[in-house]
């Protein structure tokens, strides 16, 4: 069990732990002599400031020690440690964690994760196992069993070659990503008189994606060139210029045929006609 009261022998060795430390830091970085703390039965660390400019609140620990029944004090380790008030480098924050979108530039490589959840694994032909021996008596003359290499090379044309491809995780958090730029709740989009889907500067898109997402092709869009929600719209949508307007009511109308002058009222006695 650890003991909350310090060692006296080791306590007491004040100028044997300055020495020590002298002799490891230098004098011109050793200052005051702050306290001792006990780190166990019979070890005791002595702390020094420290008066380097760049270290401030930083103090110098030197732990000493000294076997059971001994008198004879011994020098354990002298470290630098912070204080409560030292500066400190910011908590390390992996380069994963740190990167941003736009960070990447010419030459740059991004690696992946091998289980990243972005990514799952695609056909590409190559985990194929070996087809079947071919039973002569069995298959008839023109049925062709198809090699491994030649269902990697129908798996490339159709674009299944890749190794790994979109996970639902992955194809969701790009979709919302996207459709928070260009979507239907951006303000562009709540001005526009109409969505992309009935845009004729909308270009299709193939996959799943094409149900929600497009590319716009209007040079004059803020979106040109970009991957736009279908719900999302602009002031150059192609039909905007023969869409009707909403209806306006009728201006007000003065009939300036009759006399506008105020008519009077005349007294009248009672029962006269």
């Amino acid at each position: 069990m650890r003991s909350r009261t310090p060692d006296r022998l080791c306590a007491e060795a004040v100028e044997m732990a300055r020495d020590v430390t002298v002799e490891a830091a230098g004098p011109d970085s050793v200052g005051e002599h702050l306290g001792v703390a006990a780190e166990g039965d019979r070890v005791v660390t002595h702390y020094f400031a420290c008066t380097e400019p760049a270290y401030r609140g930083w103090r110098w620990a030197t732990t000493l020690t000294r076997a059971s029944r001994a008198k004879v004090v011994t020098i354990d380790e002298t470290v630098l440690l912070p204080g409560d008030d030292a500066i400190l480098a910011p908590e390390w924050v992996p380069w994963s964690d740190r990167l941003r979108p736009g960070d990447m530039g010419p030459g740059d490589l991004l690696p992946t994760e091998a289980d990243d959840l972005r990514l799952e694994p695609g056909y590409s032909g190559e985990d194929e196992p070996p087809a079947a021996p071919v039973i002569e008596e069995t298959v008839a003359e023109d049925v062709i069993v198809p090699s491994v290499a030649t269902i990697a090379s129908i798996a490339g044309q159709l674009g299944l070659g890749r190794p790994r491809v979109l996970s639902r995780y992955g194809l969701h958090a790009a979709a919302d990503r996207w459709d928070e730029q260009f979507g239907p709740k951006t303000a562009m989009a709540q001005a526009a008189p109409a969505n992309c889907v009935s845009c004729g500067f909308l270009v299709p898109i193939a996959g799943s994606l094409s149900q929600a997402f497009g590319i716009c092709a209007n040079e004059f869009s803020p979106a040109d060139g970009r991957l736009v929600s279908l719900g999302y719209g602009c002031g150059g949508h192609s039909e905007a210029a023969v869409m009707p307007k909403p209806p306006q009511p009728a201006p007000m109308v003065l009939d300036e045929y009759h006399d506008t002058d105020p008519m009077t009222l005349e007294a009248r006695e009672p029962g006269a006609s």
